[in-house]
């Protein structure tokens, strides 16, 4: 989940830019509290339709120093003072580590059929090279044994952004050498869960890395430089091919791709300035992805507007673009707010706002990126494996939390999709994000953002409507 910057190379954009930029112009308004919100809307989806959850380690886990764990980046980050909302961390986060059993049953009793997970590196390889820690590696397979015991797919994601801090103190993803690092890790992990995991995602969300990661700051590693940050965009291109062909080296049957966070972008008004700088911010926000892994090439206009001695092209090597665009299975797409671009490169507020301040809430705007990348790149088959919002999310008195407004959100995109499938989408499978409350990040523990609350002081779960009503929608296939 990233918080919409203007990337190019002419400026440095901040928080407080990006926040007043996303800000102008319209005051959010409450969603629909309609009791009936949560009534059937009589869309069916295809037999075997993959309704699922997703987490991400540093998010859910804890446990930070068990086992044979070395520290990541986000380690680092929420122990420096000022870096997330109360000094919050993930050390215990909601505490999976311990009490998966009880999270796997509860993923049962939703129906759960997929489960889309991550792997902490830093669990793996304590500082990001050699030999891999066994008990790490048998963690996630008592995951994924568990997962499948209850009928529930697999998908584990590979790198959630937390690097282990032995690399970064390398040079992280600014150094070419991390990819091939993170090479050896995935050979590792496909080595030890290969034969059980039937797809594979192998670096989510490079754009939030790079964004917020390199030019905001807000996230881990935490530095503010633009020209630098496409380096880093560079690398971890480089990083997603090598693991594809990692995976493709071992023989597995299993299915591979990348999870990039794609958003629309629209024009704020009809002039040629606002569609020139549409066009160049969506090849910062979507198509720098989407053209490397899936055609071989960056966008001309990215390249053009970087410039000839820019990082990004002096990181460039001969072979780098065959091994980014190595034939994957799938794409995975997360979708969370719709950018409106005014002439001068800006941003304006044009749908209301859920508790994510940057986060507008546009529906269409799923239809509109699943049918564009089917469009544009062909009939690959995507699974949506981030969609949701924060909500308040009060505990009431009988232990129910009435979050409607989650309700409304998912039932409003989960038609979106529907739409998209019906005109020809081969979407295979649409994961909430988050199967729990957790850790959001530089948010600490102020935003809630899953259909499972969990008391914090506690650790006790609890289903919102939200879940009880996605356990319907999964059972009946219909939402």
């Amino acid at each position: 989940m990233s918080v919409p910057t203007r990337t190019t190379a002419g400026a440095t954009p901040t928080a407080d830019s990006a926040r007043s930029a996303l800000l102008r112009g319209v005051e959010p308004d409450d969603l629909s509290r309609d009791p009936a919100v949560d009534a059937p809307l009589g869309l069916v989806f295809p037999d075997g339709f993959g309704w699922g959850a997703a987490t991400s380690a540093y998010q859910v886990e804890g446990a930070a120093k068990d086992d044979g764990r070395g520290e990541s980046v986000w380690d680092t980050f929420s122990h420096t003072p000022g870096r997330t909302k109360n000094g919050d961390t993930g050390d215990v986060a909601v505490d999976h580590y311990h009490r998966y059993p009880e999270d796997l049953d509860l993923m049962g009793e939703l129906g759960l059929r997929s489960y889309r997970f991550s792997i902490s590196w830093s669990r793996i390889q304590a500082d990001g090279t050699g030999a891999p820690n066994q008990r790490g590696l048998d963690f996630y397979r008592r995951i994924v044994d568990g997962l499948l015991e209850r009928g529930i797919e697999p998908m584990a994601t590979l790198y959630h952004w937390d690097t282990p801090q032995g690399l970064q103190d390398q040079g992280g993803w600014e150094s070419r050498d991390t990819a091939y690092r993170f090479a050896e890790y995935a050979e590792h992990v496909f080595a030890a869960l290969g034969d059980v995991v039937p797809r594979w995602l192998t670096v989510n969300e490079p754009k939030t890395v790079v964004q917020n990661g390199y030019i905001t700051g807000h996230h881990a590693p935490g530095k503010r430089d633009v020209p630098l940050a496409y380096q880093v965009a560079h690398h971890l291109q480089l990083g997603h091919g090598l693991a594809v062909q990692a995976l493709r080296a071992t023989g597995s049957p299993s299915r591979i791709g990348p999870a990039f966070n794609l958003h629309p972008c629209y024009p704020a008004d009809d002039t040629a300035a606002a569609a020139a700088a549409t066009r160049l911010f969506d090849g910062y926000e979507n198509r720098i992805y989407l053209d490397s892994a899936l055609r071989g090439f960056y966008p001309e206009d990215v390249l053009a507007d970087q410039g000839p001695d820019s990082p990004l092209v002096r990181s460039i090597r001969d072979g780098d673009l065959a091994i980014i665009s190595a034939p994957v299975d799938l794409l995975a797409v997360q979708y969370y707010t719709p950018y409106y671009i005014t002439g001068d490169g800006g941003t304006e507020q044009r749908h209301a706002t859920s508790k994510a301040f940057w986060q507008q809430i546009y529906p269409d705007g799923m239809y509109d990126i699943l049918t564009r990348v089917t469009r544009e790149y062909g009939p690959l088959p995507l699974t949506v494996t981030e969609n949701g919002l924060p909500c308040p999310d009060v505990l009431g008195p009988e232990d129910d939390i009435d979050d409607v407004e989650r309700v409304s959100f998912l039932r409003d995109h989960f038609a979106a999709a529907h739409r998209a499938i019906a005109d020809g989408v081969p979407l295979e499978s649409y994961h909430v994000w988050s199967l729990l409350d957790n850790f959001e990040w530089e948010q600490g523990y102020e935003e809630r953002w899953g259909i499972i609350y969990v008391d914090y002081a506690t650790q006790r779960r609890i289903l919102k409507r939200s879940a009880l009503w996605y356990k319907r929608v999964i059972a009946d296939n219909t939402v």
